[in-house]
């Protein structure tokens, strides 16, 4: 997280925030969320049960790339503007319904377990981004 919270400080017109931490740490949290939800729809592609697992590897696949985004136009945007508010509420939505889903396999699944985790991060890290927005 240095290196994301030395570039926000650095940009010439600076985090558009009230709260460059709470930038610094959604930023993370969904770049993270991002990486583990496909590597979870991978690992349950690997399951002796897979059809037991479509609609997981679905939805870890559509919260992986949504998260992907948030993470690239809160880079570039530095959090501004009724777009990206309205972004962070679609990354929390796709992250709560993956952790979720997720969640029910999580007793057989580390991997599920694990994205359930990260997707609770997410959620949690943009809710706060969002409060510290206004």
């Amino acid at each position: 997280m240095a290196l994301i919270t030395e570039m926000l400080k650095n940009h010439p017109g600076g985090p558009r925030t009230s709260d460059p931490r709470k930038l610094a740490e959604c930023l993370q949290a969904c770049a993270e969320c991002a990486q583990v939800c496909s590597a979870c729809a991978d690992a349950c592609l690997g399951e002796d049960m897979l059809g037991d697992l479509v609609a997981c590897i679905r939805i870890d696949l559509d919260c992986a790339e949504i998260c992907a985004v948030t993470s690239a136009v809160l880079s570039r945007t530095a959090a501004s503007g009724p777009a990206t508010a309205t972004l962070l509420r679609a990354c929390m939505a796709a992250c709560a319904a993956c952790g979720e889903e997720c969640m029910q396999h999580a007793s057989m699944h580390e991997h599920c377990r694990i994205c359930a985790e990260a997707c609770r991060r997410c959620v949690n890290a943009c809710e706060e981004l969002l409060t510290s927005m206004g």
